[in-house]
Protein backbone atom coordinates (compact mmCIF):
# COMPACT_ATOMS: atom_id res chain seq x y z
CA UNK A 1 0.00 0.00 0.00
CA UNK A 2 1.00 3.22 -0.71
CA UNK A 3 -0.66 6.50 -0.14
CA UNK A 4 0.16 10.13 -0.66
CA UNK A 5 -1.16 12.98 1.60
CA UNK A 6 0.49 15.60 0.27
CA UNK A 7 1.09 18.13 -1.53
CA UNK A 8 -1.88 16.09 -3.48
CA UNK A 9 -3.41 12.89 -2.20
CA UNK A 10 -2.46 9.63 -4.20
CA UNK A 11 -3.08 6.28 -3.41
CA UNK A 12 -2.74 2.40 -5.17
CA UNK A 13 -2.01 -0.67 -3.48
CA UNK A 14 -0.70 -4.05 -5.44
CA UNK A 15 -0.18 -7.50 -5.08
CA UNK A 16 3.31 -8.65 -5.10
CA UNK A 17 5.35 -11.33 -3.37
CA UNK A 18 9.05 -11.52 -2.06
CA UNK A 19 11.79 -13.95 -0.88
CA UNK A 20 12.43 -13.86 3.31
CA UNK A 21 15.89 -15.88 3.12
CA UNK A 22 18.09 -16.97 5.98
CA UNK A 23 21.43 -15.73 4.48
CA UNK A 24 23.21 -19.18 6.17
CA UNK A 25 20.83 -21.40 4.20
CA UNK A 26 21.48 -19.72 0.23
CA UNK A 27 24.25 -22.43 -0.89
CA UNK A 28 21.48 -25.10 0.60
CA UNK A 29 18.66 -23.28 -0.85
CA UNK A 30 20.20 -22.50 -4.57
CA UNK A 31 20.90 -26.66 -4.20
CA UNK A 32 17.21 -28.25 -3.21
CA UNK A 33 15.34 -25.91 -5.24
CA UNK A 34 15.42 -26.06 -9.31
CA UNK A 35 14.27 -22.52 -9.43
CA UNK A 36 16.17 -20.58 -7.04
CA UNK A 37 20.58 -19.45 -7.65
CA UNK A 38 22.44 -17.86 -5.87
CA UNK A 39 25.01 -16.40 -7.77
CA UNK A 40 24.07 -18.24 -11.20
CA UNK A 41 21.44 -17.80 -14.14
CA UNK A 42 18.43 -19.12 -13.09
CA UNK A 43 14.00 -18.20 -13.09
CA UNK A 44 14.76 -16.46 -9.90
CA UNK A 45 18.70 -15.38 -8.62
CA UNK A 46 20.02 -14.25 -5.78
CA UNK A 47 23.19 -12.14 -6.20
CA UNK A 48 25.63 -11.44 -3.46
CA UNK A 49 26.81 -8.10 -5.41
CA UNK A 50 23.08 -6.68 -5.77
CA UNK A 51 23.35 -5.79 -1.65
CA UNK A 52 25.77 -3.85 0.07
CA UNK A 53 28.35 -3.19 -2.52
CA UNK A 54 32.07 -4.26 -1.34
CA UNK A 55 32.97 -0.96 -0.38
CA UNK A 56 31.68 1.75 1.93
CA UNK A 57 32.01 5.45 0.85
CA UNK A 58 34.56 5.81 3.21
CA UNK A 59 36.63 3.07 1.13
CA UNK A 60 36.55 0.09 3.53
CA UNK A 61 36.73 -3.09 1.42
CA UNK A 62 34.41 -5.35 2.69
CA UNK A 63 34.16 -9.55 2.15
CA UNK A 64 31.90 -10.46 -1.11
CA UNK A 65 29.25 -12.54 0.59
CA UNK A 66 26.04 -9.98 1.80
CA UNK A 67 26.41 -11.87 5.39
CA UNK A 68 29.31 -10.73 5.63
CA UNK A 69 29.18 -7.42 4.40
CA UNK A 70 26.13 -6.59 6.15
CA UNK A 71 28.07 -7.58 9.50
CA UNK A 72 30.45 -5.78 8.69
CA UNK A 73 28.78 -2.42 7.61
CA UNK A 74 26.98 -2.77 11.28
CA UNK A 75 30.35 -2.88 12.88
CA UNK A 76 31.17 0.08 11.34
CA UNK A 77 28.32 1.93 12.70
CA UNK A 78 29.32 1.44 16.09
CA UNK A 79 27.66 -2.17 16.75
CA UNK A 80 29.66 -5.42 16.08
CA UNK A 81 27.75 -8.65 16.19
CA UNK A 82 28.56 -12.29 16.88
CA UNK A 83 30.08 -14.43 13.58
CA UNK A 84 27.04 -16.57 14.33
CA UNK A 85 23.74 -14.09 14.12
CA UNK A 86 21.10 -15.34 12.16
CA UNK A 87 20.33 -13.21 9.31
CA UNK A 88 16.82 -12.86 7.44
CA UNK A 89 16.59 -10.78 5.08
CA UNK A 90 13.33 -9.35 2.93
CA UNK A 91 13.95 -8.99 -0.04
CA UNK A 92 13.54 -9.34 -4.61
CA UNK A 93 15.36 -12.06 -6.55
CA UNK A 94 16.73 -11.21 -10.08
CA UNK A 95 14.07 -12.59 -12.35
CA UNK A 96 15.35 -13.98 -15.47
CA UNK A 97 18.56 -11.80 -15.05
CA UNK A 98 16.98 -8.79 -14.22
CA UNK A 99 16.20 -6.82 -10.74
CA UNK A 100 15.03 -3.56 -8.52
CA UNK A 101 14.50 -3.33 -5.13
CA UNK A 102 13.26 -0.19 -3.56
CA UNK A 103 13.71 -1.25 -0.25
CA UNK A 104 15.18 -4.60 1.27
CA UNK A 105 14.85 -5.39 4.84
CA UNK A 106 17.72 -7.22 7.11
CA UNK A 107 16.57 -9.05 10.89
CA UNK A 108 19.78 -9.94 13.02
CA UNK A 109 18.92 -12.44 15.34
CA UNK A 110 20.94 -14.05 18.15
CA UNK A 111 21.19 -17.61 18.84
CA UNK A 112 17.66 -17.78 20.33
CA UNK A 113 16.38 -15.88 17.66
CA UNK A 114 16.23 -12.70 19.43
CA UNK A 115 16.27 -9.58 17.83
CA UNK A 116 19.25 -7.65 18.05
CA UNK A 117 19.15 -4.71 14.89
CA UNK A 118 17.28 -4.69 11.58
CA UNK A 119 18.52 -2.84 8.60
CA UNK A 120 16.51 -1.17 5.50
CA UNK A 121 18.54 -1.11 2.30
CA UNK A 122 16.92 1.64 0.30
CA UNK A 123 17.36 1.69 -3.69
CA UNK A 124 16.40 4.53 -6.47
CA UNK A 125 15.66 4.03 -10.37
CA UNK A 126 19.74 5.61 -10.32
CA UNK A 127 20.99 2.30 -9.04
CA UNK A 128 21.86 3.69 -5.79
CA UNK A 129 21.42 2.52 -2.65
CA UNK A 130 21.78 3.83 1.60
CA UNK A 131 21.25 1.73 4.73
CA UNK A 132 19.65 2.79 7.43
CA UNK A 133 20.47 1.06 10.90
CA UNK A 134 17.64 0.52 13.52
CA UNK A 135 19.57 -0.93 16.54
CA UNK A 136 18.91 -2.49 20.10
CA UNK A 137 18.06 0.80 21.33
CA UNK A 138 15.69 1.05 18.76
CA UNK A 139 13.18 -1.88 20.00
CA UNK A 140 10.12 -2.06 21.46
CA UNK A 141 10.44 -5.99 22.96
CA UNK A 142 7.14 -6.72 21.37
CA UNK A 143 8.77 -7.76 17.86
CA UNK A 144 8.90 -4.29 16.27
CA UNK A 145 11.52 -1.61 15.35
CA UNK A 146 10.61 1.72 14.96
CA UNK A 147 13.13 4.87 14.36
CA UNK A 148 12.87 8.49 12.43
CA UNK A 149 15.58 9.25 10.77
CA UNK A 150 16.61 12.23 8.44
CA UNK A 151 16.05 10.60 4.87
CA UNK A 152 19.15 12.56 2.89
CA UNK A 153 19.17 10.20 0.22
CA UNK A 154 17.29 10.38 -3.50
CA UNK A 155 14.38 8.27 -3.65
CA UNK A 156 11.76 10.23 -5.74
CA UNK A 157 11.51 13.34 -7.50
CA UNK A 158 8.42 13.72 -6.03
CA UNK A 159 9.57 13.45 -2.07
CA UNK A 160 12.08 16.55 -0.86
CA UNK A 161 15.52 14.72 0.59
CA UNK A 162 15.03 17.23 4.04
CA UNK A 163 12.27 14.87 4.57
CA UNK A 164 12.60 12.38 7.70
CA UNK A 165 12.08 8.50 7.04
CA UNK A 166 9.54 6.66 10.03
CA UNK A 167 10.75 2.91 9.95
CA UNK A 168 8.44 0.68 11.91
CA UNK A 169 9.52 -2.91 11.27
CA UNK A 170 8.37 -6.32 12.85
CA UNK A 171 10.56 -9.22 12.93
CA UNK A 172 8.92 -11.64 9.91
CA UNK A 173 6.94 -14.61 11.55
CA UNK A 174 4.11 -15.91 10.00
CA UNK A 175 2.69 -12.88 9.05
CA UNK A 176 4.69 -9.66 7.53
CA UNK A 177 3.76 -6.35 8.89
CA UNK A 178 6.41 -3.25 7.92
CA UNK A 179 5.76 0.51 7.66
CA UNK A 180 7.72 2.88 6.15
CA UNK A 181 6.47 6.40 6.21
CA UNK A 182 7.92 9.65 4.89
CA UNK A 183 7.52 12.63 7.52
CA UNK A 184 8.11 16.75 7.13
CA UNK A 185 8.17 17.21 10.42
CA UNK A 186 5.65 15.82 12.64
CA UNK A 187 3.57 15.63 10.04
CA UNK A 188 2.69 12.14 7.48
CA UNK A 189 3.18 12.98 3.99
CA UNK A 190 3.82 9.23 2.41
CA UNK A 191 2.73 6.25 4.02
CA UNK A 192 3.80 2.83 2.61
CA UNK A 193 3.23 -0.48 4.22
CA UNK A 194 3.85 -4.10 3.30
CA UNK A 195 1.98 -6.78 4.33
CA UNK A 196 1.45 -10.58 3.95
CA UNK A 197 1.46 -13.97 5.00
CA UNK A 198 4.26 -16.59 5.40
CA UNK A 199 4.48 -19.92 2.74
CA UNK A 200 7.04 -22.33 2.33
CA UNK A 201 9.72 -21.84 0.25
CA UNK A 202 9.45 -24.14 -2.77
CA UNK A 203 9.14 -25.15 -6.06
CA UNK A 204 5.57 -25.68 -6.66
CA UNK A 205 5.01 -22.46 -4.75
CA UNK A 206 7.81 -20.13 -6.82
CA UNK A 207 5.47 -21.99 -9.96
CA UNK A 208 2.55 -20.80 -8.60
CA UNK A 209 3.58 -17.49 -7.52
CA UNK A 210 5.01 -16.70 -10.91
CA UNK A 211 2.05 -17.63 -12.77
CA UNK A 212 0.53 -15.23 -10.27
CA UNK A 213 2.91 -12.23 -10.45
CA UNK A 214 4.60 -12.98 -13.74
CA UNK A 215 8.38 -10.84 -14.12
CA UNK A 216 7.75 -9.18 -10.69
CA UNK A 217 11.14 -7.00 -10.51
CA UNK A 218 10.21 -5.80 -13.85
CA UNK A 219 6.70 -4.91 -13.27
CA UNK A 220 7.50 -3.07 -9.48
CA UNK A 221 9.65 -0.72 -12.10
CA UNK A 222 6.94 -0.41 -14.31
CA UNK A 223 4.46 0.99 -11.70
CA UNK A 224 6.59 2.94 -10.25
CA UNK A 225 7.09 5.13 -13.54
CA UNK A 226 3.16 4.73 -14.20
CA UNK A 227 2.74 6.39 -10.62
CA UNK A 228 5.27 9.10 -11.76
CA UNK A 229 3.41 9.99 -14.95
CA UNK A 230 0.35 10.45 -13.01
CA UNK A 231 2.13 12.30 -10.55
CA UNK A 232 3.34 14.95 -12.87
CA UNK A 233 -0.11 14.83 -14.56
CA UNK A 234 -1.28 15.72 -11.42
CA UNK A 235 1.62 18.89 -11.46
CA UNK A 236 2.96 17.54 -8.32
CA UNK A 237 5.72 19.54 -7.80
CA UNK A 238 9.26 17.14 -8.58
CA UNK A 239 12.86 18.02 -7.49
CA UNK A 240 15.64 17.35 -10.01
CA UNK A 241 18.46 14.40 -8.63
CA UNK A 242 21.69 17.54 -9.20
CA UNK A 243 19.54 19.41 -6.76
CA UNK A 244 21.07 20.00 -3.31
CA UNK A 245 23.78 17.30 -3.60
CA UNK A 246 24.82 18.15 -0.10
CA UNK A 247 21.36 16.25 1.36
CA UNK A 248 22.31 13.05 -0.74
CA UNK A 249 24.92 11.58 1.65
CA UNK A 250 26.21 7.53 2.81
CA UNK A 251 24.94 6.56 -0.39
CA UNK A 252 26.44 3.30 -2.22
CA UNK A 253 26.66 3.24 -5.64
CA UNK A 254 26.63 7.29 -6.33
CA UNK A 255 24.90 8.02 -9.66
CA UNK A 256 27.21 10.18 -11.78
CA UNK A 257 25.87 12.32 -14.25
CA UNK A 258 27.48 12.98 -17.80
CA UNK A 259 28.07 16.42 -17.34
CA UNK A 260 29.78 15.84 -14.34
CA UNK A 261 32.60 13.36 -15.10
CA UNK A 262 35.87 14.94 -15.72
Amino acid sequence: MHHRLAPKEHHFRYGIFQFCLDLDELDTLSERLGFFSRNRRNLYRFNDSDHLPPQTPNGIPHPLSTKSSLLAWIASQGLPLPADTRVLLLTHCRVFGYIFNPVSFYFCLDAQDRPLCAVAEVGNTFGEQKPFLLGPEHFDGEGRFRRIVPKHFYVSPFSALDLAFDFKLRVPGEELDIHVDDREGDRPVLLTALTGRRVPLTDANLARLTLKYPLITLRVITLIHWHALKLWWKKVPWHRKAANPHLQQGVFNPHESPRNRP
